[in-house]
């Protein structure tokens, strides 16, 4: 069925001319001559059967209806030369990603391997978009997404990257360090991470102790926020030992608990269904699996 719409040259002047309030500007940035472009236009106008612009010397206003059609069509143009650029740049072994990460993840995890890659790939430019829980993730914006939980994942292939170990940490001159009495363990203030509240009841479980009633503690958005407030004192947490491996062997943490869990979840590379096959996405997938998840053990 053939679709109802004006040219696209009509619509490229029309946005040229709204833009800059003059013909002649708007003509000569399209590379045409003034009275070509208002026939552009003057055929938009017959066509929509709505006027655009009020005509003032050497200057145009735009009409209420011109008004609203640049709201909407301004917007429109921008995802099509988006989408046209990304289509152009395809078949590229090379160029900018965007992957994303959890902030705390990719602060502390995830930067020091996208140092490798720039080193080792030094044609690709790999920026970073974050988000808190795996619900926020958008396909349009991201390449490749790193996440923690279990499959399936609508409009996304995943690829199994490495386990994840939860161990419970402590501030250095807590009181119960390395004690494994799990009563005086939860005697003590219990921090919780919010999108990730039921990592106590998984490590507790993979004990066989089970929670007479639930954990109630202060609830941080942010893995940063919540090992911080370990650090300060504030209480004990369970968290992936990978984001705090260092700090352990600083010995600004130390683990409250000598038990350590591996759940069943684990961490995985996320590609957009839309994106599968795009030369340099598949390029940048392949490194990370095969360099740094051969490097992880199951263990963590």
């Amino acid at each position: 069925m053939r679709r109802s719409i004006p040219s696209t040259t009509a619509l490229l002047c029309f946005e040229a001319a709204a833009r800059t309030e003059n013909f002649a500007q708007a003509a000569n940035d399209l590379n045409m001559t003034q009275s070509a472009l208002s026939r552009q236009i003057q055929t938009l106008e017959a066509f929509i059967k709505q006027q655009l612009f009020t005509r003032a010397k050497q200057r145009v206003k735009l009409t209420s209806a011109g008004k609203t059609l640049i709201s909407e069509l301004t917007p429109q143009l921008e995802k099509i030369e988006a989408t046209l650029l990304k289509i152009r740049s395809h078949g590229d072994l090379e160029g900018a990603l965007n992957i994303g990460t959890y902030p705390t993840f990719g602060s502390r995890w995830l930067m020091p391997k996208l140092m490798e890659i720039s080193q080792e790939l030094p044609g690709f430019t790999l920026n970073t978009i974050t988000y808190l829980a795996n619900e926020d993730i958008d396909p349009s914006l991201i390449d490749i997404a790193i996440v923690q939980g279990n499959p399936p994942w609508k409009e996304f292939r995943a690829d199994y990257f490495f386990s994840e170990t939860l161990v419970v940490i402590a501030n250095s001159e807590s009181d119960i360090v390395g004690g494994d009495d799990l009563m005086s363990l939860l005697k003590q203030r219990i921090l919780q991470h919010t999108t990730r509240s039921e990592s106590w009841k998984i490590w507790l479980n993979s004990q066989e102790c089970e929670l007479q009633k639930p954990i109630i503690g202060p609830m941080f958005s942010q893995f940063e926020m919540l090992i911080d407030a370990v650090k300060r004192g504030h209480g004990i947490a369970v968290v992936p030992k990978l984001l705090v491996e260092k700090d352990l062997t600083d010995g600004q943490l130390v683990l409250a608990h000598p038990h350590e869990h591996t759940p069943e979840s684990a961490y995985y590379l996320l590609t957009p269904s839309v994106k599968v096959g795009t030369p340099k996405i598949e390029r940048i997938r392949k490194w990370l699996l095969r360099r740094v998840g051969a490097q992880i053990s199951p263990g963590g």
